[in-house]
């Protein structure tokens, strides 16, 4: 069979990339603000928020292999996963609205209807997110092409990461003049609406072209069967659950270190002094002289602050992305990637001496971490692909699908235990979400939980890498192996 030499435009690969930017609207909502979401704004004490946040995220981690199975049996006249994209993108629209609303219910109302509404967003993510994940693969079957196409992609993510980890407090602030409550209520419907048009985009401008043939012997107990005795996938399993906790631990709690233990006077004092606070004036000058009156920027340190904080944070990933590809391919993916994450645990680690006016520290502290973090960012998926080739080389068949889907299970699975542990902490160091101001005891369980318990958690997917053999010379034996397999031997004259 001759390899699939499919071009795709750069209209298909943008539009294929709307729908992960749309996706990621929400998913990042989720694993920055939903715990503050809970406590602050719909008034759920942490306990109970924990329960919510790790129930319903581990329903639909488990949820994810059986849609796998599901959308790979899914045979319609527009292929087999454009479908589910299509015909999920009102309803998630919708249940993520109804899952950051705030009716007026007793506690135990509350914390139903959060459950609810929580397991309904993230059953209709997984059947939205498999599928478009799972569309790249059959969109050509011309490796280049899908490398641009995860390029594309990626891009989207980052934008996404920027608009909620950067933007959305703010956007909370202004759509809301200074109400949480309808300032959340208002940013999510944005969302939606654009989500909805983005995942319909994505639907209209991508088409499906490779159709796999199915593989001898390919059932779906002999994939686990395979799957539980491949070594370097059990290892990379517990690297994805390490690794998301620490990114839901850190990134849920950032949204608390700043209300409640960053000093906002030395805050202001250096916002002023590196030229933010005139940035700003600036801007709501030009957003008033625009028409937009009202619409400006919140005066107060803390969500600057905060938004400046996770901004520096992304845009130093971003550079450390830069560097990934090209020390992977002269030291090998394991070693690269072990050594950066190593080194942004430190980072973290560092942030646990800072006092609360320590401001400049605690910023160029961020940007370091991003930038070690950030090396590390693509190697993960790298990895997983290079699981399913020494699958592959084992078990002489390729089993991608199942591969894929029980890493995204271990994403989901460490983004609810993370989540859950904002809360659970919170809870346990006494936070009261009622309070304007917290007691000593709850503001150093703050510090902990952005600080030695994530890089904690670091420093044991750094550990774990010692069952994971796949190295740069193993890499290249089994590059070489599967290559010499799939292509034929020249016929002797």
């Amino acid at each position: 069979m001759k390899p699939n030499h499919n071009t795709i435009s750069i209209v298909e690969k943008i539009g294929y990339s709307l729908g992960d930017l749309a996706a990621n609207l929400i998913f990042q909502t989720l694993m920055t603000f939903l715990a503050f979401f809970y406590t602050d704004v719909y008034k759920i004490p942490p306990s109970k928020a924990s329960f919510i946040i790790f129930t319903g995220g581990m329903i639909g981690a488990f949820f994810n292999p059986v849609m796998g199975i599901i959308a790979d049996r899914t045979k319609t006249r527009w292929g087999k996963f454009r479908p589910w994209i299509l015909f999920t993108s009102i309803p998630f629209g919708i249940v993520a609205i109804l899952a950051f609303s705030t009716p007026d219910f007793d506690l135990t109302g509350k914390v139903t209807y959060a459950l609810i509404t929580y397991i309904l967003l993230v059953i209709i993510y997984s059947a939205n997110n498999l599928p478009y994940a799972s569309l790249s693969g059959v969109m050509t079957g011309n490796m280049s092409e899908r490398n641009s196409i995860s390029s594309y992609r990626f891009v989207a993510v980052m934008i996404a990461q920027f608009v909620v980890q950067v933007l959305l407090l703010p956007l909370v602030l202004i759509l809301g003049d200074g109400d949480k409550v309808e300032g959340f209520k208002q940013t999510i419907w944005l969302f939606a609406i654009v989500g909805v048009i983005f995942f319909i985009i994505t639907f209209l401008t991508t088409r499906e072209r490779v159709l796999p043939k199915a593989e001898r012997d390919s059932s779906i107990k002999q994939d686990v069967k395979d799957l539980l005795k491949n070594k370097p996938w059990r290892a990379v399993l517990l690297i994805t659950i390490f690794v998301f906790v620490t990114l839901s631990l850190k990134g849920g709690m950032y949204v608390y270190y700043f209300n409640d233990f960053v000093d906002n006077a030395s805050l202001s004092t250096f916002l002023e002094n590196i030229g933010f606070n005139g940035f700003i004036l600036n801007l709501n000058k030009w957003l008033i002289n625009m028409g937009f009156v009202g619409f400006t920027w919140p005066d107060d340190p803390a969500t600057s602050g905060f938004s400046l904080f996770n901004a520096g944070g992304i845009v130093m990933m971003m550079i450390g992305i830069g560097f990934s590809k090209t020390l992977a391919d002269k030291f090998g993916k394991r070693d690269v990637f072990g050594l950066s994450l190593f080194l942004s645990a430190i980072c973290l680690v560092a942030f646990f001496f800072y006092a609360e006016d320590a401001i400049a520290l605690i910023f160029i502290t961020q940007l370091t971490h991003g930038f070690f973090y950030g090396i590390s960012t693509p190697l993960l998926w790298a990895m997983i692909a290079d699981v399913a080739d020494y699958s592959e080389l084992i078990n002489f068949r390729r089993a991608t699908a199942i591969i894929f889907s029980a890493m995204i299970f271990g994403l989901k699975a460490g983004l609810s235990i993370g989540g859950a542990l904002v809360a659970g902490l919170l809870a346990w160091y006494g936070y009261n979400e009622q309070a304007e101001l917290q007691d000593a005891l709850t503001i150093s369980g703050i510090k902990l939980s952005v600080s030695i318990y994530p890089a904690l958690f670091f420093f044991i997917s750094v550990t774990c890498l010692i069952f994971y053999k796949i190295n740069k010379a193993k890499e290249l034996e089994i590059q070489e192996e599967l290559s010499n397999r799939r292509e034929p031997s020249p016929k002797r004259l």
